[in-house]
């Protein structure tokens, strides 16, 4: 694990909101995707902050906060006072966002995000050049890369090829990745679960050998059962 580094470690399709993001949405944005955290980006395609569970959770408890007496405002920092308000009861991602974001370059060392996380006690650290957005990398990704066995010279590991794979079908509008599960061994993808129709089959099958490292598809998914079809 000491020679993997954030680039080989890092999730490449992160999710990013718009700093205008009204909060409800972000917040159903993660609780849809199952992520713990997405960064805000702007305009110019710099990361400006962060909102994070955390964040989200602080504001619900803001707006049971009684206002303060008095005789407490005069020993209170004001300008730390009107911040906590913005943040638990603001409107939009960048009111909320932690704007103070942990990165680490594209050549951190799996050891160094290690010892980064416990320092700040976050989750996850993102992964930036010149201020853009390159990828994630978080605790799970740091657990995984300590189960998966060392890639061969000139491989990719089959989890990096797995994360690839699974980018490129969220990228697909048509491509499911909750009926559709992807397992890699030896850089042989094999697709298990469902499948809606024989054009998505095949589509899945083309998108997985146009990815890098993939050295055979094996397709073992199954048509998807009536009753899965109308949940779906």
């Amino acid at each position: 694990m000491s020679s993997l580094t954030a680039k080989d470690l890092m999730t490449v399709d992160v999710v990013t909101v718009p700093p205008e993001t009204p909060v409800a949405v972000v917040a159903r944005l993660l609780s849809q995707r199952g992520l713990s955290a997405v960064p805000v980006q702007g305009a110019d395609g710099q990361v400006m902050g962060i909102v994070t569970e955390a964040d989200l959770i602080r504001r619900l408890a803001g707006e049971e906060d009684a206002p303060e007496g008095w005789f407490s405002a005069l020993f209170s920092d004001p300008a730390q006072l009107a911040e906590r308000f913005s943040r638990t009861h603001g409107h939009t991602a960048s009111d909320i966002m932690t704007d103070h974001v942990v990165s680490v370059t594209e050549d951190a060392t799996a050891a160094q995000i290690a010892k980064l996380l416990e320092a700040k006690h976050i989750r996850r650290v993102v992964v930036l050049s010149n201020g853009r957005l390159r990828g994630m990398v978080s605790r799970s990704d740091l657990l995984r890369a300590i189960v998966s066995p060392p890639p061969a010279d000139g491989d990719l590991s089959d989890d990096r090829v797995r994360r690839a794979v699974l980018a490129a079908m969220r990228r697909e509008p048509w491509a499911d990745t909750f009926y559709t599960l992807v397992e890699v061994r030896h850089g042989v993808v094999c697709f298990h679960g469902f499948y809606k129709t024989e054009a998505v089959r095949h589509g899945l099958r083309v998108l997985a050998e146009g990815v890098p490292g993939v050295k055979q598809v094996v397709d073992e998914t199954r048509p998807m059962p009536n009753y899965l079809f109308a949940a779906a």
